[in-house]
């Protein structure tokens, strides 16, 4: 055929007046390679490949955001109430210790003279009245060292037991219990300054935009789509818009769980980074350590737990953010300690109803003096996120508030335990800007043919009384 491939080839059409398939009225491929008479067929609803992607939530939960004016935030804690030193050791008379890692500069130890003191390694006990304070030596840093001279009750020498003498391997714990004073002695006791330790965290700036240029915004294409909020409806070119603010929202919560204040190098001109709640926790609270509470000792696990707490503020509730296999373990642990009931289980704290029993999972529960609250934490199980890497499997969090001394405000105030601050005043705020430049979409600042939507936040988390914090890794 002379005129293959053109459309003087075309003679087998046979128009109709009416739109059906006959065998000579349609287009092939093969008759026109740059068209198809049918269009495949495209789903407008995008599948939910992922479900809920976004990882944000947590702070939400647990915190609340609250405004600030200054580069910088200043909050001051209490210290202990009562006095004690661990880290002790003993000349080989047994009549002098020495108590070790104090900070450099002038006597700072709060033991004074008529004090009455427990001393112990764990297994010997001994009690003992502060005769003369000894010899200070400053130290760099927290090597600072006070020898305490001290009669010894009980003992016919007035010195330690023997199991308490010549320790130098700070194996010695001690405590003030009380004081002592002779009748008409001129002593008066002793006069101490509170105790309290001064934090400070600044923010740090985040920024992100989405970019579009003109072409595309005028090419018209809906999807259907579910948003993260559970929400649906159609988006056009902004779909990809709609997702950066999402993962930019997501952002400003992981950078206040992840991000660290920078170390002796320089990461860049003005960036110096601020403390996140990992590391608050790392220096500043508990951790513990191969957790298996799945395991047969897995409450016997969790009790160690408990005897921190009580070693610090004993917070009565607290909350449980854990991955799914700390989660799934605790569960089991909770489950075991019920031994009634068919088949261990017992169908009468379900009304008697076997179905309600079949549920496995435990959303609260008290053991001791405590009360918790287990739920999981997305952040640890997203294998885009912490999920991917598995160090740590959960952290507990005390609610509530703490009151603390705010330096700024100059008057104690109660925040909870785990807030964000940033910076904002009547002219500025700058928890999340969001604004568009370019000139495309109605907006023209600039003569490039684009779109660009930013987003930018400043803020830093503070984590206050971070000794009730437990990071579980």
């Amino acid at each position: 055929m002379a005129l293959a491939n053109t459309g003087a080839a075309l003679q087998h059409l046979t128009p109709r007046p009416v739109k059906g398939l006959f065998g000579d009225n349609y287009l092939s491929v093969a008759d026109m390679d740059f068209t198809q008479q049918f269009l495949p067929e495209v789903y407008e609803k995008e599948v939910e490949r992922y479900g809920k992607r976004t990882v944000g939530g947590f702070l939400r939960m647990v915190g609340a955001e609250m405004p600030m004016a200054s580069d910088r935030v200043v909050w001051s804690e209490q210290g202990r109430l009562h006095i004690a030193y661990d880290g002790v050791n003993s000349n080989s008379g047994g009549s002098t210790i020495t108590l070790t890692g104090l900070p450099t500069g002038t006597d700072t130890s709060l033991i004074g003279v008529g004090q009455t003191l427990v001393i112990s390694n764990g297994t010997v006990t001994a009690k003992a009245r502060v005769d003369s304070m000894g010899t200070f030596t400053s130290g760099a840093g927290d090597t600072s060292t006070q020898v305490v001279n001290i009669k010894v009750y009980g003992e016919t020498s007035a010195v330690l037991p023997t199991a308490l003498r010549n320790k130098s391997d700070g194996s010695i714990n001690i405590f003030v219990f009380g004081s002592e004073y002779a009748k008409g002695s001129g002593d008066v006791g002793n006069s101490f300054d509170a105790s309290f330790t001064t934090f400070e965290n600044k923010p740090i700036i985040l920024r992100d935009k989405y970019n579009v240029n003109g072409s595309d915004v005028a090419q018209i294409g809906w999807v259907e789509v579910t948003t993260e909020a559970g929400t649906g409806g159609y988006l056009w070119y902004l779909k990809s818009e709609h997702e950066a603010r999402l993962r930019f929202e997501d952002y400003l919560e992981m950078s206040m769980v992840e991000t660290e204040k920078a170390g002796v190098a320089t990461i860049a001109t003005g960036v110096t980074g601020s403390e996140g709640m990992f590391e608050a926790i790392e220096s500043r609270g508990l951790v513990y350590n191969s957790t298996d509470f799945g395991g047969a000792n897995g409450l016997a696990q969790f009790d160690e737990i408990l005897a921190e707490l009580d070693k610090q503020g004993a917070i009565e509730e607290n909350m449980l953010f854990l991955d799914r296999s700390t989660s799934l373990g605790m569960d089991n642990m909770l489950a075991a300690q019920n031994s009634y009931g068919a088949g261990g289980t017992s169908y009468g704290v379900f009304n008697n109803e076997e179905d309600m029993a079949l549920n496995l999972g435990f959303s609260g529960f008290r053991r001791g003096s405590y009360d918790f609250y287990k739920t999981d934490w997305k952040y640890l199980n997203d294998s885009t996120t912490r999920g991917s890497i598995g160090d740590i499997e959960g952290v507990l969090v005390p609610a509530g508030t703490s009151t603390v001394y705010d330096e700024q405000l100059g008057t104690n105030i109660s925040r909870p335990f785990l807030h964000i601050r940033y910076r904002a005043n009547e002219a500025e705020d700058r928890r999340m800007k969001s604004w568009v430049t370019g000139s495309v979409g109605g907006n023209y600042t600039s003569a490039v043919d684009e779109m660009n939507v930013h987003f930018l936040s400043e803020r830093a988390l503070c984590v206050q009384a971070a000794n009730n914090f437990v990071l579980l890794k």
